[in-house]
């Protein structure tokens, strides 16, 4: 049978008390039964060798028994479960019952206290049942002896300096926890940005270039077939080699078993093949190289790639230009990649990001590439007409 739902005008009423109940059923209390075993069974085998002290009776149970009870609340309510069980100890002592393991669960409470926050609390209350105890106990003409005295003194000192050391461990490892949560973050952050600068960079270069020769093809369909022919060819180059790299990166991105494909990584050795690309799209592209070519950290040749390919992208779109050249440099300590074009250099494919249009994330993307290997970039209209491009990056990485 289906239990009927509450009414409406209780339903507040009726989910505050299941989540109270589940969370009674999730307070410990495996430790307070524990500790409530050894208190009266503890008690009672140190009654016998204290034949001057009130026998143990029905009341030196139940006394026994609440302060391990008020343990169940000690993560809920941790002041108030401590008042609570130094009270209690402190009347079993004024009683005159026997001494035994009754102070279990004020250290039990007491370390709670402190774990918890709430160290003047726990300080205070411990002073003053301890300096209470003696001087009800001289009053009465039983005082302690000052060894006695001084031995107790030193376990409540090591139980609140053990608790304070506890509290101070679980701080230090709270706070670990946390850094490296933050690192892991910060991680999680920087390969997403790495993941999206390298879909724009596949994205934006070869739909740039599908776009212009989709014109070219437009425009010469009737006219020159044959060119348009050589368009519609390109076009279909370059959508391949899109969906190459986007199959790579997403690859990635789902950690698939399947073999990625068999395609180099986005390298200045690819350098050629990202010219022809480009100049089968109708811009003039010549490249010269200074120095020897030798290996570099991946990257580094990556982000030296990436740079060319997006400055290139931000010709064909934004400059109308008829020519562009690429400029490697290689030296011991930096290499230095430089486009420049002789096209308008109008301030919108600066501001507006290059590949993506106005607004777009090119230009920025490539300042977070040099910026993370700790190189330089400028980028700008020349002085007389066109555009440039100029990075230099360390051989090393970042630093």
């Amino acid at each position: 049978m289906t239990t009927p739902p509450p009414p409406a005008d209780a339903g507040s009423r009726w989910r505050a008390a299941r989540d109270a109940g589940r969370a009674v059923g999730s307070w410990p209390i495996k430790l307070p039964i524990a500790v409530a075993v050894i208190q009266v069974a503890g008690t009672l085998g140190a009654a016998h060798n204290q034949p001057g002290t009130r026998p143990v009776d029905a009341l030196a149970i139940t006394l026994l028994l609440l302060g391990p009870a008020a343990l169940v609340f000690r993560r809920a309510r941790p002041v108030a479960a401590l008042y609570f069980v130094m009270g209690v100890s402190f009347a079993y002592i004024l009683i005159g019952y026997p001494y035994g393991p009754f102070f279990l669960s004020a250290i039990v409470a007491l370390f709670e206290a402190v774990r918890y926050g709430h160290r003047l609390a726990a300080w205070l209350t411990a002073g003053a049942v301890y300096f209470g105890h003696i001087a009800y106990r001289w009053e009465s003409g039983e005082g302690p002896g000052l060894i006695a005295a001084i031995v107790v003194a030193g376990w409540l000192l090591a139980v609140l300096i053990g608790s304070e050391l506890n509290r101070i461990r679980e701080e230090r490892v709270e706070e670990s926890r946390r850094a490296k949560a933050a690192e892991a973050a910060g991680r999680v952050s920087e390969e997403r940005v790495r993941i999206a600068r390298e879909l724009h960079d596949v994205v934006a270069h070869n739909i740039s270039l599908i776009n212009v020769q989709a014109g070219v093809a437009l425009h010469l369909m009737d006219a020159q077939p044959e060119q348009a022919r050589t368009a519609l060819t390109a076009i279909k180059q370059a959508s391949k080699e899109a969906l190459v790299e986007l199959r790579s990166v997403l690859g990635v991105l789902r950690q698939v078993d399947e073999p990625g494909p068999r395609r180099p990584a986005p390298s200045l050795r690819r350098l050629t093949e990202l010219v022809a690309r480009t100049q089968a799209a109708g811009l003039d592209v010549r490249v010269d190289v200074e120095g020897t070519p030798e290996p570099l950290p991946s990257s580094v040749d990556t982000a030296a790639y990436r740079i060319v390919q997006e400055a290139l992208t931000n010709v064909l779109r934004h400059a109308g230009a008829r020519s562009a050249v690429v400029r490697v440099a290689y030296s011991d300590e930096i290499v230095t990649v430089e486009v420049t074009d002789d096209g308008c250099g109008t301030p919108t494919a600066l501001a507006g990001g290059g590949g993506t249009g106005s607004g777009g994330s090119g230009l920025p993307g490539m300042r977070e590439r040099v910026g993370a290997l700790g190189g330089r970039l400028h980028v700008g209209p020349l002085p007389g007409g066109g555009f440039r491009v100029y990075a230099e990056l360390p051989r090393e990485g970042a630093p």
